[in-house]
């Protein structure tokens, strides 16, 4: 396997190389869930509907991947709509579905090779549907986190999961 160029260039390798290993930790967490525990209401308190599940967590984060990189396309010129993504129903299709939106999130850097990842500029940032304003740089570190922030919600759902199976 041959390393591509952009993975080469420091600042944006750096961001591909954290965004994989990030994804690797979560397709890690995962790996073992089943259809039942993929599927079971963990949260039924929560008012958002991206945090009820397993399943519903995994299609947040996939979705968010592609839409983090499809609101850079959108700030470079292209017309290009956001993207729904449907529940899926096992974990081997998460799985492909987390690396179907990371090769998504590669080939922007091969179609923009000399994309400027830093912007001072706050008129020429980014401006997100949820209000705030990144540059690119800043919207791959945010992509990064979130996936961390519900790898370890994931976590938190295998536990309360493990406990009211042994109940």
């Amino acid at each position: 396997m041959s390393i591509s160029t952009h993975r080469l260039n420091g600042a944006i390798g750096a961001l591909l190389d954290e965004y994989e290993k990030a994804l690797n930790e979560l397709k890690g967490v995962i790996q073992h869930i089943d259809g039942r525990n993929l599927m079971a209401t963990v949260d039924s308190e929560t008012d958002d509907e991206h945090c009820r599940s397993i399943q519903t967590i995994l299609r947040h984060v996939v979705s968010s991947g592609y839409n983090y990189v499809i609101a850079i396309r959108q700030w470079l010129g292209e017309e290009m709509p956001y993207r729904k993504v449907a529940l899926l129903p096992s974990i081997s299709s998460y799985e492909k579905a987390l690396d179907q939106m990371f090769a998504f999130n590669e080939q922007l850097f091969m179609d923009y090779p000399e994309l400027r990842l830093e912007e001072y500029d706050p008129d020429k940032k980014i401006n997100v549907r949820w209000g705030q304003q990144y540059d690119v740089e800043q919207l791959f570190e945010h992509a990064i986190v979130h996936v961390l922030k519900h790898r370890r919600q994931i976590e938190r759902f295998k536990l309360i999961l493990q406990e009211q199976n042994l109940r």
